[in-house]
């Protein structure tokens, strides 16, 4: 996932996840809590671009799901990923990742 640039939506409300955090979040989890992403199920809120589930599954989760009530995110999200997550063949998505539209406010 390194390098490859996130396609998101155009929109004030919109922003990836900051690479330093999502470096940081997967370290603690990887050294303090002994890499439980490895073959886990990934729920990312609020989901946006992916960055976060999409981050997850380079890493060896098994499953993402990406909530987010934007349409275009959705639709976005959907397209990039397939193309970004090395896991991702086209037409597997259902196979690695779902997602779903959900106010969650």
């Amino acid at each position: 996932m390194r390098s490859r640039p996130i396609t998101g939506p155009k929109g004030p409300g919109l922003r990836p996840t900051a690479d330093r955090l999502r470096e940081s979040l997967f370290n603690i989890l990887a050294h303090g809590y002994g890499d439980p992403v490895q073959g886990a199920r990934v729920l990312d809120l609020f989901a946006g671009t992916g960055a976060l589930g999409i981050e997850a599954l380079s890493r060896g989760a098994a499953f993402a799901l990406f909530v987010d009530d934007g349409v275009e995110a959705r639709a976005l999200l959907r397209q990039g990923s397939a193309s970004r997550t090395p896991l991702a063949t086209p037409g597997n998505w259902d196979r690695w990742a779902r997602s779903v539209a959900l106010d969650v406010r």
